[in-house]
């Protein structure tokens, strides 16, 4: 009973007071409900206010050993977990001594993996994938274009409405993380696929989403995600695409053009410049084409074509003293 009361409270007053996005409420729920259940089973059902941070470290371990869970998914666990216990000692329904999060040792940060990008040709195919004869196929075509052209996440283009869009100022108005809205500016290969969409689709209400599915309702999150993964199949590119993908390829591909990253940082909504300098790392072909360009195979050449009866000591290294 104390689970559901306590849970329920936390999702429903303290993650709705901090203005928290539904899809961030409902990921806290699932891990907070698979804790419960872990209780439940492994503990003797054991109540929230009596779990000790040795149980946690167990459940750590399960999640670890038994789910085979990663570090990135653990980290989150162990952080929502805190979140929870330290909003409930600040209702009042726990003591600080009490909470078993209190004293719970720093679990170490998973490694940040650098982003897998789309090429520039992967992305032009991609873009031609749907067949523009159809207004299922004009959708995703702009649908496409409009996550390349300004990466945009998943659930910022399905809550797009149709006052959102402004092709005459060639601007989108997006609500991102927190409900922090941010305008981005439009290039013109983008306000074209939107204005065709538009135009093949019909006139809407300001209020209706711009992205509609074939039966006149709003695309979900989870129907973008497929359409950008069955296009992508489609066309064979050798990689799992995805909006967010699409979104690390955007940026990515603002850094080789020299975009400044405070403009990228805007672009895509991040609060700190630390979440958009992983887009600084360089491709292994970056790495190798740098490589090639360095001058010290010039400069070997050229000694030796000045040179050409002299041996070069890094080519023939003296012999020590007493041998040979």
């Amino acid at each position: 009973m104390k689970w559901g009361y306590w849970i329920t409270l936390f999702t429903g007053t303290h993650c709705t007071a901090r203005g928290l996005r539904p899809l961030t409420i409902r990921a806290y729920q699932d891990a907070l409900r698979q804790f419960r259940a872990y209780a439940e089973v492994r503990l003797d059902n054991r109540p929230p206010d009596a779990v000790s941070a040795r149980d946690v470290l167990e459940y750590v371990e399960h999640l670890r050993r038994e789910r085979n869970n990663g570090d990135s998914a653990i980290n989150r666990h162990v952080t929502i977990l805190k979140n929870f216990y330290r909003a409930i000692v600040a209702m009042g329904h726990l003591e600080p001594a009490n909470n078993p999060m209190t004293l719970f040792p720093k679990i170490k940060a998973a490694p940040r993996k650098l982003p897998v990008v789309l090429s520039l040709e992967e992305v032009e195919r991609l873009l031609e994938a749907p067949d523009t004869k159809t207004i299922i196929g004009l959708r995703d075509r702009a649908l496409l274009t409009l996550l390349y052209g300004t990466g945009i996440r998943a659930s910022e283009c399905s809550s797009l409405r149709e006052r959102d869009v402004d092709l005459q100022q060639e601007t989108v108005q997006v609500t991102g993380k927190g409900g922090h809205q941010r305008t981005i500016p439009l290039n013109a290969r983008v306000v074209k696929a939107l204005a065709v969409y538009r135009q093949a689709r019909g006139p809407l209400f300001p209020t209706l989403s711009f992205f509609q599915s074939r039966h006149k309702r709003a695309m979900s999150r989870n129907a973008i995600y497929q359409r950008v993964r069955w296009h992508a199949e489609r066309c064979k590119i050798h990689k799992t695409v995805s909006p967010h993908r699409l979104r690390h390829t955007f940026a990515t591909h603002l850094v080789r053009a020299n975009v400044r990253l405070v403009t990228i940082r805007d672009l895509l909504g991040h609060r700190q410049i630390t979440s958009t300098q992983v887009y600084l790392h360089v491709t292994a072909l970056d790495l190798r084409e740098a490589a090639d360009r360095h001058p010290i195979g010039r400069l070997v050449d050229t000694i030796e074509q000045l040179l050409p009866d002299v041996r070069l000591p890094f080519q023939h290294p003296p012999r020590r003293p007493g041998y040979g």
